[in-house]
């Protein structure tokens, strides 16, 4: 090599050294700021492999060596967020929501001056709005709804030019809406907090539901001070409006106040001769309901059935109930209606009633309404209904029908619905619902389903959701309501059972099998996530729960698709996985691609089986056992890879 050469290749020597030992201090620079941030919000779930690279980290995603993504969301991190993450300087999303982080948001966020999204949503973030978030004019979305966040939305959110998405609903904020010169804003919510004056008027055609829960005026909501009305009239109009609708109805009093008294004047002088002796007495009873007051509480509230249910004495035919099953008649309709009783909720066709019977029998009562069929019909399809007979289905005891009442009678399951024991008491004194309980519920009900699709072509559940699906003692799955959806008037239901609903349904009385495989693959999504897929803004798109999954799925670890409650379970990573296609597979788009219920059945049955099988290496799972005896989350630390991807099965 020639002398000029060995310089040459000096030089590019030592460049080379320099630059990549840069792009190594750069990665460390990340490593340490990520570490800093695990030691002060619980490393319970971040047990990252330290000993490997950042980018292979749950949560973390790099290009060209530095992170760019940091995603941690319910990953039960609690603490307060340490002065750290700023040192992150190539980070363009943050996504910690859904944890229990708490304090102030740390002053170093400034320095992100990539960062284009921002979701602490979620978290009991505290104090006002930090200013120095309104300096970072590449953000696109922000997310700082259910924190604790208080003091006033500052103008300065116009620095946010590209700002796309603002989210400060459920918070503490208070003052006025100011003018957000934003072209870039679609996506904007200010509801639930403490709010006051005028909306201002860009944002006039957007939802009302961005603004409710404060003292707001102006369209979307009620015009201001009487000045302006969403109909254009002048106050003087508004004024005689008002002045006559007082003077008609004073008219309208006064004349129900003369023919009451002519009506009593009648009645005294009536011969005795046309009253009816006492004697005359009729034997026949009916229901006859009073309507319900516009809101039952959803808490159990104590009465008297015969509250709900009054029985008059009436001339017309005999009615009782109609029982189903082998089983003698225990009680009759007097029984029913003399029973205590308590409200259970109401539903999507009507409202449930625990009735504790004299006699010591406790049932539950559902008083139907919107039915539109005829009574021929009612009686020909709980005449389906009753003979159904499955170890997994709710049995329906007894039905009653009358011209303006309808009642339908159930065993009473005391332990409550699959959707409250998912979603109630998610706080410190919750007992986790196992991998092995939630599977074997979303067994049981497969098996349920499947057996109300074999009594014929046409025939479906209709109603599949998680409020009902009951539980017995030893909580295997009860599924109620079958068969209540072809009662029911089409314009009643529709959005009632949204994010169960298959895309293609809009009779909701015309619900096919597969449409309710659709619904069952969605309750099978519920059970693995532990989210509510009526849950409004499942994401910082508001789509609906098969879609975040699907979105999360393609981009993302599986650790974020999957309740945290799972994650505490060893080996059973793989059968999470394998429901998790499952239930893709039951909510795909187009009805003639989703698996029957048979087949959907017969593959839960397979993990619950491959579930019960002993595992030879019992360290490789989900939970590691620390030095100091807790436990934390971790993915095979031994190999120092990340875990499976769901798009990787």
């Amino acid at each position: 090599m020639k002398p000029d050469e060995q310089w040459l290749f000096l030089v590019f020597t030592v460049f080379s050294l320099a630059f990549f030992s840069i792009v190594d201090s750069d990665l460390a620079s990340d490593r340490v700021a990520l570490v800093a941030l695990r030691s002060a919000v619980g490393g319970r779930s971040l047990l990252w492999n330290l000993s490997g690279s950042p980018c292979n980290w749950v949560g973390v995603f790099c290009t060209q060596d530095r992170v760019t993504e940091l995603r941690l969301p319910g990953m039960g991190l609690s603490g307060q967020l340490p002065i750290a993450i700023g040192n992150l300087s190539q980070l363009q999303s943050l996504s910690l929501r859904y944890n229990a982080l708490h304090g102030s948001v740390p002053a170093d966020l400034a320095q992100l001056s990539n960062l284009r999204n921002l979701y602490l949503q979620g978290n009991m973030f505290s104090g006002e709005i930090p200013e120095f978030l309104l300096t970072l004019q590449n953000l696109i979305r922000l997310n700082l709804a259910d924190n604790n966040f208080t003091g006033t939305i500052s103008p300065n959110f116009n620095n946010l030019t590209r700002l796309r998405t603002l989210y400060l609903e459920d918070n503490n904020l208070t003052g006025s809406i100011p003018e957000l010169d934003l072209p870039p804003l679609q996506q904007f919510n200010v509801s639930n907090n403490n709010l006051n004056g005028s909306i201002p008027k860009r944002f006039a055609k957007m939802d009302i539901s961005a603004f409710q829960g404060n003292t707001l005026c102006g369209k979307p909501l009620v015009s201001c001070n009487g000045t302006e009305s969403d109909n254009g009239l002048s106050g003087g109009a508004i004024a005689g409006i008002v002045i006559g609708s007082v003077i008609g109805f004073l008219i309208i009093l006064a004349l129900l106040i003369c023919l009451c008294r002519r009506k009593k004047s009648n009645n005294k002088t009536t011969s005795s001769k046309d009253i009816a002796p006492a004697s005359a007495t009729v034997k026949q009873t009916e229901i006859q309901i009073p309507r319900e007051k516009t809101s039952v509480s959803s808490e159990n509230t104590s009465t008297d059935l015969s509250g709900a249910v009054k029985a008059e004495a009436k001339s017309s035919g005999d009615k009782n109930l109609v029982f189903f099953g082998k089983g003698a008649k225990v009680f009759d309709l007097e029984d029913l209606l003399r029973a205590s009783a308590e409200v259970l909720g109401k539903g999507t066709f009507g409202t449930a009633y625990k009735a504790t019977l004299e006699m010591g029998l406790v049932v539950a009562v559902k008083r139907l309404k919107d039915v539109t069929v005829t009574e021929k019909e009612f009686r020909e399809k709980m005449e389906v209904v009753g003979a159904m007979d499955h170890e997994n289905l709710v049995p329906l005891r007894a039905y009653y029908f009358s011209r303006d009442e309808k009642l339908l009678v159930y065993d009473y399951l005391p332990v409550g619905s699959l959707s409250a024991l998912l979603h109630g008491n998610r706080g410190g004194g919750r007992t986790p619902l196992n991998w092995e309980t939630r599977s074997n519920i979303a067994l049981g009900a497969a098996r349920a389903i499947s057996y109300i699709h074999t009594h014929g072509p046409a025939i479906s559940h209709g109603n599949i959701k998680s409020s009902n699906i009951l539980l017995s003692k030893s909580y295997e799955a009860r599924v109620s309501d079958f068969g209540l959806a072809h009662l029911a008037s089409p314009s009643s239901t529709p959005n009632r059972i949204d994010g169960y609903r298959a895309p293609e349904v809009t009779d909701a009385r015309k619900v096919s099998q597969r449409a309710d495989v659709y619904s069952f693959g969605v309750l099978l999504l519920e059970l693995l996530t532990g989210k509510a897929p009526t849950q409004a803004l499942l994401n910082e798109e508001g789509v609906d729960l098969p879609r975040w999954v699907q979105s999360i799925v393609k981009e993302e670890w599986t650790s974020e698709v999957f309740d945290l409650e799972l994650l505490r379970y060893q080996n059973v990573e793989e059968d999470m996985v394998q429901l998790l296609q499952l239930a893709i597979n039951c909510t795909v788009q187009y009805p003639d691609k989703r698996p029957s219920m048979t087949e959907v059945t017969g593959q839960i049955e397979e993990i619950c089986h491959s579930s019960l099988q002993p595992e030879p290496d019992t360290d490789r799972g989900l939970i590691h056992d620390l030095e100091d005896g807790s436990s934390q989350q971790a993915y095979s630390l031994d190999s120092g890879a990340p875990p499976p991807s769901v798009k990787d099965v």
